[in-house]
C-alpha cells in the first residue's frame, strides 16, 4: 500500500509542475507581447516603406524612359541606335512608332502603379488603336511582344489589345467606342 500511495503523490507533483509550467509560459508570452507588438508593427512599416521606394522607382525608370525616348524622337542619328524593324521603317515612320511606343508604355506603367484600372486601360487602348500609325506600331512590334514571359502582366495586357484589335478590325460599325468587352477588374 505504501508504493500505491506513493504513486498518487507522484502523479500529484507531476500535475504541479504541468500547471506551474504552464502558467510560467503564460506569464512569459504575456510580458513579450508588447515586443512581439512592436516588432510587427515595424516589419509592416518596412513593408510600406519597401513598396513607397518601389513605386518610386518605377516612376523614376518611366521618367528616365521617356528621356531616353525623347532624345531618340528628336535626334535621326539616336533613333537608329533603337531601330528594331531591320531598317524597314523610314526615319520619319520609327520616330512616330518610338512616341507610339512611349504613349503605350506611360499607360502600362500608370496601370501597375495603380493609377489607371484593366478598364481604363482597355478604353485607352480602344482610343489608341483609331489611329492608323499606332496601329501600324502595334503590328510592326509583334515580335518584340512575342519575346514577353507570356505570364507577365505586360504580355497578358498585350494580348488584350490584340484581341481588341481583332474585334475591331472585325467589327462592322462605326460605333468602335462600343466594341469589345471591357476586361472585369
Amino acid at each position: 500500500m505504501a508504493t500505491q500511495n506513493f504513486g498518487f503523490r507522484g502523479l500529484r507533483a507531476t500535475a504541479s509542475a504541468g500547471v506551474g509550467l504552464a502558467a510560467g509560459a503564460a506569464v512569459a508570452l504575456a510580458l513579450q507581447w508588447p515586443a512581439f507588438h512592436a516588432l510587427r508593427a515595424r516589419i509592416e512599416n518596412l513593408e510600406r516603406s519597401a513598396q513607397s521606394q518601389r513605386r518610386s522607382n518605377f516612376a523614376h525608370q518611366q521618367r528616365l524612359h521617356w528621356e531616353l525616348l525623347s532624345k531618340a524622337m528628336d535626334d535621326p542619328e539616336l533613333a537608329e541606335v533603337l531601330d528594331a524593324y531591320d531598317g524597314t521603317v523610314p526615319p520619319g515612320k520609327q520616330r512616330q512608332f518610338l512616341f507610339a511606343n512611349a504613349l503605350y508604355t506611360n499607360a502600362l506603367c500608370y496601370y501597375r502603379m495603380g493609377n489607371m484600372s484593366r478598364e481604363e486601360f482597355f478604353g485607352f487602348a480602344r482610343g489608341m488603336l483609331q489611329n492608323p500609325v499606332f496601329r501600324e506600331y502595334w503590328y510592326a512590334s509583334r515580335p518584340h511582344r512575342a519575346t514577353l514571359v507570356d505570364t507577365s502582366e505586360e504580355a497578358r495586357l498585350g494580348r488584350m489589345v490584340d484581341d481588341l484589335l481583332a474585334q475591331l478590325e472585325d467589327a462592322d460599325t462605326d460605333v468602335w467606342w462600343v466594341v469589345g468587352d471591357p476586361p472585369i477588374d
